[in-house]
């Protein structure tokens, strides 16, 4: 694969963001967490795992996007995708 600058790895799928600062997520997805289709002008990209580490989540995705909002899909159980405010 090529044009992608950024790359992160959950639980069963993994994101990847494009220079043109659009997202592709490949995996199970039966969260949501691949559910990034509309998603643009994204500068960073992660995804949550099988709460290993205190920062990290489940099937869960997350991306900022230039202008400082974020954007987040997936498994919601404990609130990590209410990003909006």
């Amino acid at each position: 694969m090529t044009g992608f600058v950024a790359l992160a790895a959950g639980r069963r799928h993994w994101v990847g963001l494009r220079t043109d600062g659009t997202v592709a997520a490949v995996g199970d997805g039966r969260a949501g967490e691949c559910d990034v289709g509309g998603w643009t002008d994204v500068v960073a990209v992660a995804a949550g795992n099988v709460h290993t580490a205190r920062n990290t989540g489940r099937s869960h995705t997350v991306g900022l996007r230039s202008d400082g909002t974020v954007v987040a899909t997936g498994w919601n159980g404990d609130g990590q995708c209410d990003v909006t405010q």
